[in-house]
């Protein structure tokens, strides 16, 4: 006789690991596409759990273009994934399309820090670790996008420059801003955050990416290294 084979359910695993306590703490953004199709799918089935299934799911369709892609009667060929399954997943797309091809509103011009304050403020200041984000601008200072760069205590290991940059070509930015919050709720910049600001803009330099500022957010203050005569 073969010995049982012990399955671990998503609710089984430390609350750090599981997708959807990950997205309500940390944000949609510092989830994999692989995880946020899971919170999707919400279940697995009796071998597999519903991250194991998303990865199956991603795997036969290609990626995130093939699943779109994908028709309902190829979608249904996989063990686990059912009408109902197939309708949330259509409905997410859909959604996605919708969304995309919105007559965007005006974009917001940053002209100090105090905009970018205004901006993330919300978001940031209440987090239990340390966000690491860049706000990526256009020639005229619009904001592009906000991205962020790391979850977790501010070091170089974290922020590395190559994928700061490359998030910043992808985007076709002419400008960046950085920006991160202290949970303590004392904006105070540390002396990691002047060395990795210095070395940041120094590779911004190199390659024609302006890094403007470095604001650091607290519970209910903010700091710009630019201010502070760092950049």
């Amino acid at each position: 006789m073969e010995p049982l084979e012990y399955r671990i359910k998503i609710k089984e695993l430390p609350e750090e690991m599981r997708p959807r306590e990950r997205l309500l703490k940390d944000g949609p953004e510092s989830l994999t596409a692989t995880e946020l199709l899971a919170v999707l799918l919400r279940t697995g089935t009796g071998s597999v759990n519903a991250l194991d299934l998303a990865t199956i799911l991603l795997t036969r369709s290609g990626g995130l273009a093939g699943l779109t892609e994908s028709s309902p009667e190829e979608l249904c060929s996989v063990k686990g994934i059912g009408p109902a399954k197939v309708a949330q997943i259509k409905a997410a797309v859909e959604l996605g399309r919708r969304l995309s091809t919105k007559a965007p509103g005006p974009r917001q011009v940053i002209k100090s820090p105090v905009d970018i304050y205004n901006l993330l403020k919300e978001r940031m200041r209440y987090y239990d670790r340390e966000h690491f984000k860049a706000v990526f601008l256009n020639t005229k200072h619009h904001v592009i996008t906000v991205e962020t760069v790391s979850v977790g205590s501010l070091n170089s290991s974290l922020v590395h420059p190559r994928e700061l940059f490359k998030s910043s070509i992808k985007r076709s930015a002419a400008a960046l801003i950085l920006v991160h919050n202290h949970p303590s709720g004392d904006p105070t910049p540390s002396t990691e955050d002047t060395e990795i600001t210095r070395r940041l803009v120094e590779v911004g330099n190199i390659i024609g990416i302006q890094v403007i500022d470095h604001v650091v957010i607290g519970e209910n203050s903010f700091v710009s290294l630019k201010e502070l005569g760092v950049i």
